[in-house]
């Protein structure tokens, strides 16, 4: 799948969400869902159990069991769902189209023509030289966190030993 592929059907998935609040249908919710989880595995993976959980998609916050729902609880139901679904996608949008990220069905390279300034919002900085500031062009930023980070683990290293009993213990508290 081409990069223009994906945001074009990620962008016509987004309508039909969208669509959806404006008339809930749980039929035409059931069809949509499995429309972006297939666009979405091709793109980024499957989603387990948990990516799920996290993004809280398909999880209302109430939960009609042992009946039928109302149609006033299946209305709400599909403009949750549909509304937690239309922002997974608008993220994977963003990634793909703004961020230029690459993702796994990609066809044509990894962020073909993606480079520094090729992205809007993305300025390359003097010295570049055309080639990216980062690791996957991400801006200078997330390598300025990673050294952080790493600064960070060093020093916690230096104290590792600090959570080690300095005085004997009685036999009875070794429990």
């Amino acid at each position: 799948m081409t990069r223009d592929e994906l945001i074009d059907r990620t962008k016509r998935l987004i309508v039909e969400g969208d669509g959806l609040l404006a008339s809930p249908s749980l039929e035409v919710l059931r069809t949509w869902l499995q429309r972006s989880d297939e666009l979405l595995g091709s793109a980024w993976g499957s989603m387990d159990r948990y990516h799920l959980a996290w993004l809280m998609v398909g999880k209302p916050k109430w939960t009609v069991r042992g009946r039928p729902m109302t149609p006033d609880e299946e209305t709400a139901y599909v403009r949750e769902v549909a509304a937690q679904k239309t922002s997974a996608l608008r993220m994977s949008l963003d990634a793909v189209e703004r961020q230029g990220m690459p993702f796994r069905g990609e066809t044509g390279g990894i962020g073909i023509g993606r480079g520094p300034g090729d992205v809007p919002g993305d300025v390359a900085q003097p010295g570049d030289a055309g080639l990216p500031r980062g690791r996957f062009g991400l801006p200078s930023e997330a390598d300025d966190l990673a050294e952080r980070v790493r600064r960070a683990r060093e020093e916690a290293a230096l104290h590792a030993d600090h959570d080690v009993p300095r005085a004997p213990r009685p036999e009875r508290m070794q429990r």
